[in-house]
């Protein structure tokens, strides 16, 4: 196949992220590494990758970032474009260092980043001569004004010079030179791990220059330990190695081929204990696990980027899936890091048990239905995301019982009838846990709303308090009534259990727009409930009419003092005149039967405030008495037929906690 015919297909074709954008200058040093293998001489070869930049003319006298970058140029003292490597060089696809895991196409990706490629080569012609081969490679001429010319230098060696650096390209790549060179060196790590030696390679960039050799030193934490699995039928190599804590990495898998990185994984988290840096005698580092093997080379994509591997295999095939390859190797470095890791899982452990016994004790009746390594979580994760990750374990034991509770009900085997009493035994003490499980979230999230209550009073930063409006959702969503709320979306019970029962209920709605009591007042009481009994005193076989009470809610934002006369003024005649045009209205049950003795209907009226100077008057004026604790007020008014409690925050608090402290103590929770 022709190169030059086929070079503009080929580039069409070949695939390269933006993001891997320095993926084609990374390959050019490791052909170097590759002549100078080839040369013979590792021992005495050397790298150069230097870093061009814009010309100083050619930006703003006003920038302070660093010129951006035009180009590179790569030096190496390797054995040169000979016939054989010319030769390879035009052939796409050509087989020429397949034994290194080369394919033939890394050229294309410099077209598809660089405008132009020069190349200047000197190398022996077979009888002690040094001659000088220079030409050009771009997208529309493909290999170009290539000349043989006497040679200038006194040993082999190449010079590739990438001119015209692609704008999209550039702009996702680090402008820095220390990170460029930190980027290579991880893509040529193993040549400096293997057995063997590697060539001196440098970065230069604008007078700075970066040894690999001492970056490596300064990153190792240790010396890497080389070991070999089998995964089905395949041999793998692994390289564990452990990075000082100083560099910037995560625990990582990294897949390798041709002697390349080529894809990384992140692990943290995946090992018990495995989460930030990690500690051994010589202190913290973060570990990285290299992977190589025939069947890695024979299945990374032309481009070097990612594998034709599956990520699971189904079938009986002896073909091995990521996932064969992630467990058999999270396998090995848990035994090669276990003795660094215990005292994480140790913490970790300790902070589910902690955070379970102080916030969140719903999951103590299932945790013993939960794998151990799934109570082993990292020590700096926040109680957010340790709720999410406990709330996932969870469902999952909810998840089982229900599958088990199919398979319970259907039993299979008729012979084994102690066998199913045991299943049947284990099953319904596993639901009987998550039942306690179910109670505990249910005390749980009162704790919750208490303490947002108590929250929601407090003065905020800028001197001011909470609307009112805050203080409403929590007892109940606004604007929404019976048919649109569950049941445990309402926190009544702050203010009175007997409220959870109710017949219909309704918040911040306008009386006309209430079904239930068929008033056209455009009011809005800021909480309404309507019970209906049957027979609640009398059993016997015939039904008397309905009994019904009426309670109305009115909140006041924390700290008000501009209570006076009036019902636009004074929230305990506010609620008198809503329980008033009720009563008005033609009042009927649920379904739909009238209740008899509208004027009758008990009423009972709470007002929820602060008990400031204006509002202990209103109270005074109503005739109420105050409570002994002289935190609200409480009294019966004959003209409307209606109790009525004012009832402080600071009280309706107090109060809840008080209610709830049984609870709450029964399961370790804090109740201030």
């Amino acid at each position: 196949m022709s190169l030059q015919t086929n070079l503009k297909g080929r580039l069409r074709n070949t695939s390269l992220p933006k993001s891997h954008g320095l993926m084609p200058i990374f390959e050019a040093v490791v052909n170097s590494i590759h002549s100078i293998e080839e040369k013979g001489n590792s021992d005495n070869g050397k790298i150069i990758l230097r870093i061009n930049r814009a010309t100083q003319e050619s930006l703003d006298f006003d920038t302070k970032s660093l010129p951006h970058i035009v180009g590179f140029t790569i030096t190496d003292n390797g054995c040169g474009f000979n016939e054989t490597n010319f030769k390879s060089f035009e052939t796409l696809d050509s087989d020429h260092k397949i034994d290194k895991g080369c394919r033939g196409v890394g050229r294309l990706m410099w077209l598809k980043v660089f405008d132009l490629v020069e190349v200047e080569s000197h190398f022996g012609d077979g009888d002690g001569y040094l001659k000088k081969r220079v030409f050009l490679f771009n997208d529309k001429l493909g290999v170009h004004s290539e000349n043989l010319q006497v040679a200038t230098e006194q040993q082999p060696g190449t010079q590739i010079k990438l001119v015209g650096f692609d704008e999209s390209y550039r702009k996702q790549v680090p402008t820095k030179g220390l990170t460029v060179a930190n980027q290579l060196l991880e893509h040529v790590l193993w040549y400096f791990v293997r057995q063997g030696s590697a060539p001196k390679i440098q970065v230069e960039d604008s007078g700075e220059i970066f040894e690999l050799d001492s970056l490596l030193e300064e990153h190792m934490h240790a010396s890497a330990f080389l070991e070999t699995i089998k995964i089905r039928d395949y041999a793998f190599d692994l390289t564990h190695i452990k990075f000082r804590a100083s560099v910037n990495k995560k625990h990582q898998l990294a897949l390798c081929a041709a002697n390349r990185l080529v894809k990384e994984e992140s692990i943290q988290g995946k090992i018990s204990g495995l989460y930030g840096k990690i500690s051994d005698e010589s202190g913290e580092f973060t570990y990285t696990c290299y992977v190589s093997s025939g069947y890695l080379d024979e299945r990374v994509r032309s481009e070097r980027i990612s594998f034709d591997i599956a990520e699971n295999v189904e079938d009986m095939l002896n073909e091995v899936s990521f996932k064969d390859i992630r467990d058999a190797v999270l396998a090995r470095t848990k035994e090669y890091l276990q003795d660094v890791l215990a005292e994480n899982v140790s913490a970790g452990r300790k902070r589910v048990d902690d955070f379970i016994n102080s916030h969140a004790p719903r999951y103590r009746p299932i945790v013993h239905y939960v794998a151990e390594e799934q109570l082993i979580v990292d020590p700096e994760k926040s109680d957010k995301d340790l709720e999410l990750h406990l709330h996932a374990q969870w469902y999952e034991v909810e998840r089982q019982l229900v599958s088990e509770g199919h398979e319970i009900m259907q039993p299979q085997n008729e012979g084994h009838v102690e066998e199913y009493k045991e299943r049947l035994s284990q099953y319904l003490r596993r639901a009987e846990d998550l039942k306690k499980s179910d109670l505990a979230n249910y005390v749980s999230h009162r704790k919750v709303i208490i303490d947002l209550l108590q929250k929601s009073i407090e003065r905020l930063d800028d001197g001011k308090y909470a609307r009112e409006d805050m203080i409403h959702e929590l007892i109940m969503p606004m604007r929404k009534d019976s048919s649109e709320v569950f049941l445990d979306s309402c926190n009544l019970w702050l203010i009175d259990e007997r409220l959870a029962f109710h017949n219909y209920l309704a918040s911040d709605k306008t009386l006309n727009a209430m079904p239930i009591t068929g008033n056209n007042s455009t009011k809005e009481p800021d909480l309404l409930s309507l019970r209906a009994f049957d027979n609640p005193l009398l059993v016997n076989d015939q039904k008397s009419f309905p009994l019904a009470s009426i309670t109305v809610v009115e909140i006041k934002r924390p700290m008000r003092n501009d209570m006076r006369e009036g019902e636009d003024k004074d929230p305990i005649d506010q609620a008198l005149s809503y329980l008033e045009r009720i009563r008005e209205g033609k009042v009927k049950t649920k379904s739909g039967r009238p209740i008899p003795g509208n004027n009758d209907i008990p009423g009972y009226c709470y007002v929820l405030c602060d008990l400031t100077e204006s509002m202990h008057r209103r109270c005074r004026r109503a005739n109420l008495r105050i409570t002994s604790d002289r935190m609200g007020y409480f009294g019966y008014n004959e003209p409307s037929h209606a109790y009525i409690e004012v009832i402080s925050f600071d009280q309706l608090v107090k109060a809840a906690k008080e209610r709830n402290r049984a609870f709450f103590d029964k399961l370790g929770l804090p109740c201030m």
